[in-house]
């Protein structure tokens, strides 16, 4: 199988070619069909499986066909993640991925001065990726709003409980 075949949009497909990504792993050709079905799911893989890929390339192919006007604060995606690490990777994937659509990624972590992460976020953003801590932080100055989240991931769950 490839990925053409699983129908995702063309500017995410060019992308993934570009990146060389050829055929989807196994947990990608699993769980992006009942991604793009809409259904909720939960995957369990080995470090190095694609696992990233598995949510993002539905999730972008969702706000390729379905494009939205931003509010202010907002998000679409909110993918929560227990690392500064594995945050900034999350967000390269999501950029990779969707670098030939217009869409906005940021990256809301701890460590790092919260006022530039809350100007990124004062138009709304397509994708916001962050860690719980620094989620709430935003969260209790008002500087995000959550009403508006279509897609929440939790990456790694086991790790934030």
């Amino acid at each position: 199988m490839s990925f053409d075949a699983l129908g995702l949009a063309e500017p995410i497909t060019r992308a993934l070619s570009e990146a060389r990504y050829t055929n989807p792993t196994p947990i990608q050709a699993q769980a992006i069909p009942i991604a793009m079905e809409g259904r909720d799911l939960i995957g369990i893989a080995q470090t190095g499986t694609g696992k990233t890929a598995a949510f993002a390339l539905p999730i972008l192919h969702k706000l390729a066909t379905s494009r939205k006007p931003l509010t202010p604060k907002s998000c679409r995606v909110l993918v929560l993640s227990p690392t500064r690490e594995l945050s900034g990777q999350i967000v390269e994937s999501f950029t990779t991925y969707g670098k030939h659509l217009r869409l906005s990624v940021r990256l809301a972590i701890g460590g790092v001065p919260i006022r530039k992460q809350i100007r990124q976020l004062s138009g709304g953003v397509d994708v916001l990726v962050a860690t719980p801590g620094r989620l709430l932080d935003l969260a209790k100055s008002r500087a995000v709003k959550l009403d508006d989240v279509e897609f929440l991931v939790l990456d790694e769950a086991d790790r934030m409980l």
